[in-house]
């Protein structure tokens, strides 16, 4: 069995049979001694530039702003009730970036990135659930979680722009997170983080594309590729069938043609490996020298392929 310090007592197999995007699950002091890696005036810091990606979120409205920011602005936040989150923190910080060190039983192509949030007393960005996995590491300070069941696009929301926020929300657990504590989050299960005082959280977020972008883009590849060679066949017609509606056979023959247009393992494989490994901010490797990659068998089981960045490497 597999032990891993950051799950506690759970060993990495007990974890992903029963955990992982099953169900929640709240570790203390994961992080032993836990020396958060950034500051809030180092994350205030990062906001203010052009290439980091970052959001305030203030009040009990939860209005939202998108960075970057002005050293003014946060001068005149109060000390409450006010949030500032950062994306992609550790492609800016490799103390931050070693937090994925921790996560070695997770596929490394998985994970999307680390977000970095302050909060002031009382700040949030409202009750919601999120589409991905994530893992909530409590750096400074104290905040407070709760945690309801699953939700999905027919739960009801407040309306509003630029958050999900939702509307008479029900939570059966209630943990407030100190420094080291971690809390795992599958995907759609409503949460609601509160800050208990000024304090930071880690948020070691997972890819999950939607079926719609991964439908988007394997069609844009395969189409490069001229590998959408299969056209549609009809039913058995009969000749009074002319004036009818379109018959419901229709449908069995156009799950046929998708399915014949995907039956291509290595053109899957292929592409879902190019997908993965692309850069968060593709724009801005140059300057955060940020690096994902995989290997992948082909069907006739040969060397490994490797990808790395979106590219297959050349050998």
């Amino acid at each position: 069995m597999t032990s891993v310090p950051i799950l506690g007592d759970i060993t990495a197999e007990k974890f992903l049979a029963e955990y992982w995007q099953k169900k929640p699950l709240l570790i203390r002091n994961a992080i032993d001694n836990f020396s958060p890696p950034i500051d809030a005036e180092e994350l205030a810091g990062l906001s203010l530039e052009d290439e980091v990606e970052s959001r305030l979120v203030v009040g009990d409205d939860w209005l939202v702003e998108h960075g970057p920011f002005d050293e003014q602005r946060f001068q005149q936040l109060g000390n409450a009730n006010w949030t500032l989150l950062v994306q992609g923190v550790n492609l800016w910080v490799p103390e931050v970036a070693d937090l994925i060190q921790h996560f070695t039983f997770l596929p490394p192509w998985r994970i999307d990135d680390i977000m970095v949030s302050y909060a002031t007393e009382g700040g949030s960005v409202g009750p919601h659930f999120d589409n991905y996995d994530v893992f909530l590491i409590q750096g400074s300070g104290s905040r407070q979680w709760l945690v309801g069941d699953t939700c999905n696009n027919k739960s009801p929301l407040i309306p509003h722009e630029g958050l999900r926020i939702l509307a008479d929300v029900q939570f059966q657990h209630e943990w407030i997170l100190n420094t080291g504590d971690m809390l795992y989050l599958p995907p759609n299960y409503s949460h609601h983080g509160i800050a208990m005082d000024a304090s930071t959280t880690f948020s070691v977020g997972f890819r999950a594309p939607s079926a719609a972008e991964v439908l988007d883009d394997l069609t844009t590849e395969l189409i490069s590729q001229d590998k959408l060679s299969h056209y549609l066949k009809d039913p058995a017609l009969k000749p009074e069938m002319a004036d009818q509606p379109i018959p419901k056979a229709y449908i069995e023959e156009i799950r046929k043609l998708i399915t014949e247009s995907l039956n291509d393992d290595d053109a899957l494989m292929n592409w879902f490996a190019e997908y993965m490994t692309r850069p968060k901010y593709p724009h801005l490797t140059d300057i955060t020298g940020e690096l994902r990659s995989a290997y992948i068998e082909n069907s006739k089981g040969v060397t490994p392929i490797h990808f790395k960045n979106g590219q297959q490497e050349q050998d």
